[in-house]
Order: structure tokens, then sequence, then C-alpha cells
């Protein structure tokens, strides 16, 4: 997978994933918000819709190609493997970050195997209603989201909150008044969150 490897001072990894149109550049930033001290791994999908990057295909707006989430999952999980050896980082300190449809990947990977001890999922949806999540305990999720989000509704993200916490995750809920766009105060909160996991 078309990435970019930055070495930090912690043991713990950001894994970075865009939302439709974004490139491995995009959440360095955002990265940079939460801390200035991790790893970064930082990834650029290469499944183009009318010339943008997205990490998987889609049938229209919302309506996500399930095979293809499917293999492109798997794919993730196993570029991760392959990425914590190359790179000498712990696969089991990783924290993937993920914005739309790079948090929605994310969401895949939660619902087929209990992949990550952290993930931070900005404006996620339901990736997949025909799964059963698998036992969570002793994973925890920040989710943030827009009250008005048209790309977003609230019902996805409170569906998907409460699926992640009924199969045991620890989730933390954040919302700010606008749309599909990050902003600071969800930022903010996830500076909050994460900052303690760091190590």
């Amino acid at each position: 997978m078309i990435h970019q490897f930055i070495k930090g001072t912690t043991e713990t990894t950001l894994v970075l994933l865009h939302g439709t149109g974004g490139t491995e550049q995009d959440l360095i930033p955002l990265a940079r918000e939460l801390s200035t001290e991790v790893n970064i791994l930082t990834l650029r999908g290469d499944v183009l819709e009318n010339g943008m990057s997205r990490f998987f295909r889609r049938h229209a707006e919302g309506v996500l190609d399930l095979e293809d989430l499917k293999k492109q999952t798997e794919r993730f999980l196993t570029f991760l493997d392959e990425a914590a050896a190359k790179y000498g980082v712990a696969r089991d300190k990783m924290i993937p970050l993920g914005y739309s449809n790079g948090a929605n990947l994310i969401g895949s990977a939660l619902y087929r195997d209990n992949a990550f001890k952290a993930s931070l999922l900005f404006h996620p949806m339901v990736p997949d209603r025909s799964l059963t999540l698998p036992y969570l305990t002793g994973a925890t999720v920040f989710i943030s989201a827009g009250e008005r989000d048209p790309i977003c509704p609230k019902q996805e993200t409170e569906e998907l909150t409460s699926t992640l916490r009924e199969a045991g995750a620890d989730v933390e809920l954040f919302y700010h008044g606008g749309g599909h766009e990050l902003r600071m105060e969800e930022v903010e909160a996830a500076r909050a969150w994460v900052v303690p996991l760091i190590d």
C-alpha cells in the first residue's frame, strides 16, 4: 500500500487513513496536534473513484461495496503486520486514526477482528450490518461526528456507537454542531482522549 513512515520517540504509532479524495499527507497535521512524539504511518488509498483516492469501492454515496470492503480490510490488516516488522514498531501499539472513508475501513477491521486496542474514528458510518461484532472487551474507541452531517447522519453514528458498546468496547462519543467537516473542538477532544494511551 502507498504509505509514508515518520519515526517518533514513543512506542505508539498513529496509523492515518484519509477521507475520499485525500492523500497520505492530509492527516499528518492532525496527528501532530494529538502528539508531536508518536510514530506516524500514513496511508494513501489506491482505489480510484473519478480520480479521487479511496480505500475501498462504493456503489453510491453511503452505499458501500461490501465485497470490496472485506477484501480491502483484510489487505489493510496484513499490511499493518508487514509494516510493523519492516519499521520495527509494535503492532499492538498501533492506533489507527481515520476520517470518513478511512474511518469506515478501520470500523470494518473492528467488525472482523479485535484488531486494535484503541481507534479514533472521525465521522464514520456502520461498515457492514451483515456482520456480528467480535467480543471487544479491552478495546477503546473515540468517535466524533457532526450533529448535522449530511453524509453520515446522526443515526449512523448512534448505531455504530451502541453496537460497539454492546460488543464490550469502551466508546467515547463527541459531537460538534456542524456537518462532515473536521473541527478544532473534536481534535481537542481526541487529544484529551488519546494522550493517556501513548507510551
